[in-house]
């Protein structure tokens, strides 16, 4: 096994399904920025569109992940001409209510044309550059349907379900989960095989999966950047 993954046991794949390659590369994945939320914790404000070191979260984010995958998209629900001059689709969400990370996932796998989807959120604009390839390796290894990043933080390791690397196969099963009320990203991996990978290699910055929730947070970002 992977030193720096771990493979939960879910139910066991339905039969006839096939396999992981042994080898996922960057044009069997595309990537969606999910920018969907309502930004409440910032006073209702498009997180997506506010900017972090002079560019807006959504387009760092967009830029980090294009050598990644193969084809790039986004997730959002409002100033859809803002975030489609980002040079990427945009696909809403398909439930008006905006029910969160699981509906960008869902309105991602609904449009995916490649065998795997690597959802990451636009409010983490350090996330790794080797994201894809590390989720994809884990996932072939563990032969899993889906695979997380999880981080270190005092000496535990704290998973990051939003960054996700998914089958696209799981559409039928997010659809039907959605549909029964489900809204939590860990509650629907659950039901699946899947594996978490640990970013804690020497190198791997300690604060990479930092997310900005307020204004106040975000500046307090850009002012930790700035003084390194």
């Amino acid at each position: 096994m992977n030193s720096e993954a771990s493979t939960d046991h879910a139910p066991k794949r339905p039969a006839g399904e096939t396999s992981a390659p042994a080898r996922i590369g960057p044009a069997d994945i595309t990537g969606i920025v999910l920018a969907g939320g309502r930004g409440s914790r910032m006073g209702g404000a498009d997180k997506g569109l506010q900017c972090f070191d002079g560019l807006p979260l959504a387009r760092i984010a967009l830029e980090r992940l294009r050598p990644q995958v193969g084809v790039l998209m986004l997730n959002a629900n409002r100033n859809l001409a803002a975030y489609q001059a980002f040079g990427a689709p945009v696909f809403p969400d398909a439930d008006a209510d905006h029910p969160g990370p699981l509906a960008g996932f869902l309105a991602g796998l609904e449009h995916c044309r490649s065998p795997y989807l690597l959802a990451v959120p636009c409010d983490v604009p350090g996330f790794p550059t080797d994201l894809a390839g590390r989720l994809a390796d884990a996932l072939a290894a563990e032969d899993a349907d889906i695979a997380m990043a999880a981080s270190l933080e005092d000496g535990a390791s704290v998973a990051q379900p939003v960054f996700c690397l998914l089958r696209a196969t799981l559409r039928d099963s997010l659809q039907q989960h959605m549909a029964q009320g489900g809204r939590r990203a860990r509650h629907w991996i659950a039901q699946h095989r899947h594996v978490q990978v640990l970013f804690d290699r020497p190198g791997d910055a300690p604060d990479a999966f930092r997310n900005v929730n307020t204004l106040a947070e975000l500046q307090a970002l850009e002012s930790t950047k700035a003084a390194r």
